[in-house]
């Protein structure tokens, strides 16, 4: 017997999305994991181990020894989307764009938003991770601005927060370049690589952004792209 609680009623009354919700910008889409992608998940990860471990969250001692397949990290996500606290999305590049596009897409990384809270404070947060082979040509900050405009416009969201480790460039300059302001120090925010670490916390609120943040990149040449976002039906 399935039990339902009537917090997840509400949270689910009011969230303004069915999931799965997939975006796509040309080439780029953002999709749900599939238990079909295992395979490619864990060669981005075995390829990307020293390149991604000093940004990783971790498990701290305290909370014990636990084994987590993939298969449960996607059932957790569907769970969480579902009940309107996620969005957990795959970055994905789409080989047969333009000729061919197709949902098959290709994962390269990963952007998610999370902790969504809905009442008087409609918020959440944004992470993402690429593959190091991938890195380096704005897909990162495109996907974030397309994960941004939806959670803006579609579901009107009034704040989005980053949390960044201070010597983490890249990711510093993935917020510079959306133009996410700095709100002050995360104090022991998260264990990341063996530690409680503080981190930079960088914010936009739905009264300082622009109509749209893909545009707005697009406008300022700060990626190769075309098109908008769109919203793609997934039966």
């Amino acid at each position: 017997m399935a039990v339902e609680r009537a917090g997840d009623r509400r949270l689910m009354a009011e969230a303004p999305f069915r999931w799965p919700v997939v975006l796509r910008n040309d080439a780029l889409v953002l999709r749900p994991y599939v238990r079909a992608d295992e395979a490619a998940y864990n060669e981005i990860r075995t390829h990307n181990q020293a390149w991604l471990k000093p940004w990783d969250a971790t498990t701290p001692p305290e909370a014990g020894r636990f084994w987590y397949t993939f298969a449960d990290m996607v059932r957790n996500q569907q769970n969480l989307a579902k009940e309107g606290r996620a969005l957990p999305w795959t970055l994905t590049w789409d080989e047969g764009w333009p000729s061919r596009p197709s949902l098959r897409t290709r994962p390269i990384g990963q952007v998610g938003v999370n902790g969504i809270t809905w009442g008087s404070s409609r918020s959440a947060t944004i992470g993402y991770w690429i593959d190091q082979r991938w890195a380096g040509r704005g897909l990162v900050t495109l996907g974030v601005a397309m994960a941004a405009d939806f959670c803006f416009g579609q579901l009107r969201l009034h704040r989005l927060e980053i949390d960044i480790l201070p010597e983490n460039g890249p990711s510093h300059a993935v917020v510079a370049k959306l133009g996410f302001k700095p709100d002050g120090i995360r104090r022991s925010m998260l264990h990341i690589n063996g530690t409680w670490r503080d981190h930079d916390a960088f914010v936009m609120t739905a009264d300082e952004a622009p109509a749209s943040l893909v545009v707005e990149l697009k406008r300022r040449g700060k990626f190769p792209s075309s098109g908008g976002v769109a919203a793609e039906p997934t039966g």
